[in-house]
């Protein structure tokens, strides 16, 4: 594992680095950020966008237990599993796509097989300017199409986002897919569809449910919750990245435990039974 880093502010300032190949990545990272000990460092999380509005009360509860306020990266799942791949120094990964997070099990960069920590929703959001129905069946959309209701809809890129493909798994069961062609407004992760759709840049988003319960966005629109038979389960799994510091270790512990597991069900999640590893 590469030298971490002094602050992460100072990765973020490096993220272009990890567009380059891993070797170059690595070289370029371990010139420029000197190695310390570890012991009284943050743990530095690599979260799911999904996870913009949990996580800061995860971090809460976990302060309130003598820990170290980790340092969180938000992102599409697809985009931080490159970055760990390329040499990004987390600690842990808590990715909204469980492949991704098996994948870096397979390479051997985790400490163990991490667990599945919630199952993620989707819903659609209507903001309070649009003019489509609050239609779990996503029908309306349908209609919308046909009378000039729906300029655009915003959804996480399939590409490498995990509810982006959950949303188009939707609209493909929905007949909607090949119909909403350059309509689709697609975002870089899922908080940004969010932000999207409440910004008039779109007319609605089909979206995590965990990211329109916060008070800023109800707000500003509604939202229905789509059925689960309308698309795979989005399974959440977390691993702790190799080496593991007794930070992260501890860490993980308590995001796997009763107390993290109450708070990711109060925002919409569905947690399932795991062991702490």
């Amino acid at each position: 594992m590469m030298p971490r880093p002094m602050h992460f502010g100072v990765f973020r300032a490096l993220a272009p680095v990890f567009a380059l190949t891993p070797a170059l990545a690595v070289l370029a990272v371990s010139i420029a950020l000197p190695a310390r000990a570890v012991a009284d460092e943050p743990p530095l999380v690599a979260a799911a966008a999904s996870l913009r509005h949990v996580f800061p009360a995860l971090s809460r509860a976990w302060v309130d237990t003598g820990g170290v306020r980790p340092e969180v990266s938000f992102g599409s799942s697809g985009n931080l599993y490159r970055q760990i791949v390329q040499g990004a120094p987390f600690d842990l990964f808590l990715s909204a796509d469980e492949e991704q997070a098996q994948k870096l099990v397979a390479a051997g960069k985790t400490d163990g097989d991490g667990i599945v920590y919630g199952f993620g929703r989707l819903a659609l959001l209507v903001p309070k300017h649009s003019r489509l129905a609050l239609d779990p069946t996503l029908a309306d959309l349908a209609r919308a199409l046909d009378d000039g209701r729906l300029r655009r809809l915003a959804i996480a890129n399939p590409a490498h986002a995990p509810y982006g493909r959950a949303a188009r798994e939707a609209l493909v069961g929905a007949a909607l897919w090949p119909r909403l062609g350059d309509r689709l407004l697609f975002a870089e992760n899922a908080a940004q569809a969010v932000q999207f759709a409440l910004a008039h840049a779109a007319d609605g988003g089909i979206v995590p449910w965990a990211l329109v319960l916060s008070e800023r966005v109800s707000r500003n629109a509604r939202h229905a919750l789509l059925d689960t038979a309308m698309h795979a389960p989005v399974a959440h799994r977390m691993v702790l990245l190799a080496p593991a510091t007794p930070p992260a270790r501890a860490l993980f512990r308590f995001l796997a435990g009763p107390e993290a597991r109450a708070i990711f069900e109060r925002f919409g999640f569905t947690a399932p039974e795991a062991t702490p590893q």
